[in-house]
């Protein structure tokens, strides 16, 4: 058996039917622009994802074609195929799904100039990327969070206009790249910004099953799988072909799909209610809704659809305060479908309202969340006071403060220059136009003729993020008049501003005898505030051994990525009573501080210091680090609007 037909099959996969929906809906109407599939690791989101391609037919291409055109549309053909004539060869071929790798570089997605060809017959040839090899296919992303954002910015705009279009190393060209998309996720191992959030069509999530016998019978299933695929795939090929019968009855009866106006007005006003931005939503279920329909074998839109669609369109969309439920306000869902019904019912009162516009505005929606007062209530923060030294910055960062030059190769390409050493990332634009005036005195079977001195290497530009490592002290001592509490709040607040910013955030405890990483560096600020929730506290002050893990994990994510700017906030009322060797406690902690300044580490110090009781151990401290001093109730004194501006995030 080939790879294709060990797939293992969709109608075998275990419970998860709004996921294995959502994927449905999307085969029979691409036009809603993907999904994306968030949800804890080991629940069949891969699985589903590449065994969806076994239930869609195969579609005729044009023969010979490196982006698989329709010939029978002519509107998305490439340059190639409508230079054929009207009547291209054909042929059948299977629908793929093709993966984008987490690695993968901006060439490979969106394609190149073939240095090759260039190189043997000084012509400019296209090569291909994923985005060509993905039309009229599936394209598949794992961990999509994990992605650099310009990548799937690239991706996004290919699956929004169903087009690649190409600018750069010399190079202007289109092709087709109409797909189905569809992304994945574990929300614990980083967020996508909302921006790219919103350019997904549908959106669910999924969790683990909680019922005993359904999973066993994940088990069983699998364990038959794995033991012997060319039985079990057989065993389920009924249930595949009924789903695909379905899939393409829905398809042909889609066109025909009516959507009323009460529909539409029930689906804008059920947007408005939920507090979505822009109309795409709007859109999307609109579409959603007319392909559920179709699945139904109906040719009007129910309330029902409505319904179920908005489930799976909204949930990602509505405007939300950080850390706030991610989850769908269903029953404020149903409030709205149920008061269009009554709008729709009044006419009169409804012409009433429109000839008297003012005497009643419409509430702005508000989706605003309350903190639990035992977390730490969040507040605005004082940026003036928050503000760092300028160290690292000043040398790696842009004056933006947003992207900076990088010598790896997964950034964007923005210039060329004369490399130091020999480099495998040629740019070979630069490179041919630096050899062009001498080719004329130059012999030898290429078409371009260059010498070492003309060759010229990429210099690329991706955006800088930082790694913020809170460095918290959990001592008794912080538990006297729920210390604690409040330091939450301002751990709560800084959290805020590294979600808006999509900073990575990691988290040390120090109390008894030791420091503990309660929570690696991640882009997952959801799954901080969860450790920070259940801070313990209790126990002596081990600072020195609290400050020195927060070094190692700094130095060793910067080990990792190369472009990230560590920053350290400790918040502590630096009252050291655990060393680490023979010299007292506060030596060993300023001692670990000064390897901190002279490793160019930027720091904030939050002192938690009651001010009745003042010793001055955390100023003390701070002058050791090199870093910026502020009190706790002075952090919360501060009232200018936004977040940290003046730390360098």
């Amino acid at each position: 058996m080939n790879h294709f037909e060990t797939i293992y099959p969709f109608s075998a996969i275990v419970g998860q039917e709004q996921m294995k929906k959502a994927l449905i809906f999307n085969a029979i109407n691409p036009g809603i622009g993907g999904v994306l599939i968030r949800g804890e690791k080991g629940t069949a989101k891969s699985t589903a994802s590449r065994a969806l391609v076994r239930l869609l037919p195969e579609r005729c291409v044009v023969d010979g074609c490196r982006f698989g055109c329709d010939p029978a549309d002519t509107k998305r053909m490439c340059r190639e195929c409508r230079e054929k004539g009207p009547a291209p060869e054909s042929k059948t071929v299977p629908m793929r799904v093709v993966e984008l790798p987490i690695s993968a570089t901006e060439d490979k997605v969106v394609g190149s100039l073939d240095i090759s060809h260039a190189l043997k017959s000084g012509e400019k040839k296209f090569e291909p990327g994923i985005l060509a090899e993905a039309n009229r296919n599936i394209l598949y992303v794992d961990e999509v969070n994990l992605l650099n954002d310009h990548i799937v910015d690239v991706l996004l705009d290919a699956a929004a206009m169903g087009m690649n279009f190409i600018e750069r190393e010399g190079v202007s060209y289109s092709h087709p790249s109409a797909f189905i998309l569809i992304g994945t996720m574990n929300p614990e191992e980083g967020e996508l910004r909302p921006q790219l959030l919103d350019r997904f069509g549908l959106c669910v999530d999924i969790e683990g099953i909680h019922d005993v016998e359904t999973r066993i019978e994940v088990i069983k299933r699998r364990q038959a799988y794995e033991t012997s695929p060319e039985v079990f795939i057989p065993l389920w090929e009924p249930q595949e072909q009924e789903l695909r019968g379905r899939i393409l009855t829905a398809k042909e009866l889609l066109p025909r799909v009516n959507v009323p106006d009460d529909i539409l007005r029930m689906i804008a006003q059920v947007c408005i209610d939920m507090a979505v931005d822009g109309h795409r939503a709007d859109i999307t279920m609109m579409k959603t809704a007319a392909t559920i329909a179709a699945w139904n074998n109906r040719t009007d839109v129910s309330e029902e659809d409505v319904r179920e669609a908005a489930n799976l369109v909204l949930s990602h969309r509505m405007r939300r305060k950080p850390f706030s439920d991610q989850q769908m306000d269903k029953q404020k869902m149903e409030q709205s479908i149920q008061n269009s019904k009554k709008e729709q019912q009044s006419p009169k009162q409804k012409n009433e309202q429109h000839d008297h516009p003012h005497s009643k505005e419409t509430p702005i929606p508000d989706s605003s969340t309350t903190t639990a007062s035992a977390e730490g209530s969040p507040f605005r923060l004082d940026q003036q006071r928050l503000a760092l030294p300028q160290r690292m910055d000043a040398v790696r960062r842009e004056k933006t403060g947003k992207r900076s030059t990088t010598e790896s190769r997964d950034g964007r390409y923005v210039a060329s220059r004369i490399p130091e050493t020999l480099t495998a990332d040629i740019a070979l634009d630069a490179t041919i136009r630096a050899a062009a005036p001498y080719q004329n005195g130059r012999t030898g079977n290429l078409a371009i003729k260059i010498e070492l001195s003309e060759l010229r290497e990429k210099v690329r530009e991706r955006k800088t993020g930082n790694t913020i490592l809170f460095v918290v002290d959990a001592s008794g001592s912080m538990g006297a008049e729920q210390r604690m509490t409040a330091v939450k709040g301002a751990i709560l607040s800084l959290l805020i501003d590294a979600y808006q910013k999509r900073d990575r955030v990691g988290l040390v405890v120090f109390r008894g005898a030791g420091a503990e990483l309660l929570l690696p560096p991640t882009s997952s600020v959801e799954l901080a505030r969860k450790y920070m929730q259940t801070l313990p506290v209790g126990g002596k002050t081990p600072l020195a051994h609290g400050l020195l893990k927060g070094f190692e994990v700094l130095q060793r994510e910067q080990v990792i990525r190369r472009n990230t700017i560590p920053r350290l906030i400790l918040i502590s009322d630096g009252k050291a009573n655990v060393g680490m060797g023979s010299r007292s406690p506060l030596e060993d902690a300023k001692e670990v501080a000064s390897h901190i300044r002279d490793a160019n580490i930027p720091s904030l110090v939050i002192d938690s210091e009651q001010n009745f009781l003042s010793f001055g151990l955390a100023r003390t401290l701070c002058d050791e680090l090199g870093g910026r001093y502020i009190r706790l109730d002075e952090l919360e004194s501060g009232q200018l609007a936004g977040f940290v501006k003046g730390i360098g995030m």
